[in-house]
């Protein structure tokens, strides 16, 4: 039996959905909507409402977008030739917080993970193969986290891209700057020595 009242508790329940929400945070929002003015609560439903109703993804790149196409591919001053292959939207605004990049996006929505039965089929390749086959890339960036499954993924999509003689190149990985070389894992520390460039 539930120690909540019914509608407290389903509100609890539909918390701990969402990604790094356990039972206590749940309970800690909760509370904090119940106790908090109607005001506030009627602007959370209002926004998770408009969310679903008017966001959806970008028919070229698959980022999220209330525009078609999205900010990234309408803008003209972007190079289009140019793609930066990332696993999830949220990957976007990190990669421009870096001022470096001027091209295009692609938006897998995920990675291959056999063991969590996600293949190619389940992550939207197709029209980036379409793409790069149809001469529109000079070069495609695959920009995977550098985990298992990231890593498995930008060579998979190498593999796939290499016949329609686009270039395909990998984002460096390495030591983090104002970090120190002594905490850093084997990984990347073979990873920062490999990518290591001329001076």
């Amino acid at each position: 039996m539930s120690k909540f009242a019914g509608p407290m508790a389903r509100l609890i329940d539909a918390l701990k959905k969402l990604p790094g929400v356990g039972s206590k945070s749940a309970q800690r929002y909760a509370f904090h909507i119940l106790r908090g003015p109607d005001e506030d609560a009627e602007e959370l439903a209002g926004a998770i409402r408009e969310i679903k109703a008017a966001l959806r993804l970008c028919s070229i790149c698959n980022n999220v977008t209330d525009v078609d196409p999205c900010i990234y591919c309408a803008n003209p001053s972007r190079n289009q030739r140019v793609v930066c292959v990332v696993e999830e939207p949220t990957n976007i605004p990190a990669l421009e917080k870096g001022q470096g990049y001027h091209g295009a996006y692609y938006v897998l929505h995920g990675t291959l993970s056999p063991i969590q039965g996600v293949g190619p089929e389940q992550l939207r390749i197709g029209n980036l193969l379409r793409r790069a086959g149809g001469g529109e890339f000079d070069e495609v960036i695959l920009a995977t986290n550098p985990t298992v499954e990231g890593e498995a993924t930008a060579m998979y999509l190498a593999q796939q891209l290499k016949p329609s003689g686009v270039r395909v190149t990998r984002i460096a990985t390495g030591i983090p700057a104002g970090s120190d070389i002594e905490y850093a894992d084997e990984v990347t520390l073979r990873r920062a020595m490999e990518g290591r460039r001329e001076m």
